[in-house]
C-alpha cells in the first residue's frame, strides 16, 4: 500500500516562506504524477500544484502562481512545495496526493493516494 506523509507546516508571518515535504513509501514513486492540494476550514479541497513523473512538467493554480514552486526528488521518494510570499488566505491544511495516471488532473477525485496533511497558518 502507498503511504504519503507530509511535513514542514507551521506558523509563519505574512510574507514569509515554508517548505513542505511529502515522503512516499510502499509504491513506485517515480511512476506517479504528484499533486498538492489545500483545504481551509469550511471550504472544499482545492488544487494547488502538480508535477509530472520526471519533474519536467509543472502546473499551478492561479492563486499561487509565481509564489509557490513544486519539485520532486525521485531518489528520495519525496515531493516538495516551496511556498513564498505567504498570505493569510494561504492558511489551510496542505495535502499531498499521488496519481497513477500519466496524464493526471487538477481534480481531486482523479488522485489515488492521499496523505493526512500538514497545517500551514499565516498570521497577518
Amino acid at each position: 500500500q502507498v503511504q504519503l506523509v507530509e511535513s514542514g507546516g507551521g506558523l509563519v508571518q505574512a510574507g514569509g516562506s515554508l517548505r513542505l515535504s511529502c515522503a512516499a513509501s510502499g509504491g513506485s514513486f517515480s511512476t506517479y504524477y504528484m499533486g498538492w492540494f489545500r483545504q481551509a476550514p469550511g471550504k472544499e479541497r482545492v488544487f494547488v500544484a502538480r508535477i509530472s513523473q520526471s519533474g519536467s512538467v509543472t502546473d499551478y493554480a492561479d492563486s499561487v502562481k509565481g509564489r509557490f514552486t513544486i519539485s520532486r526528488d525521485n531518489a528520495k521518494n519525496t515531493v516538495y512545495l516551496q511556498t513564498n510570499s505567504l498570505k493569510s488566505e494561504d492558511t489551510a491544511v496542505y495535502i499531498c496526493a499521488a496519481d497513477r495516471s500519466y496524464v493526471s488532473s487538477r481534480t481531486p477525485g482523479r488522485y489515488d493516494y492521499w496523505g493526512q496533511g500538514t497545517q500551514v497558518t499565516v498570521s497577518s
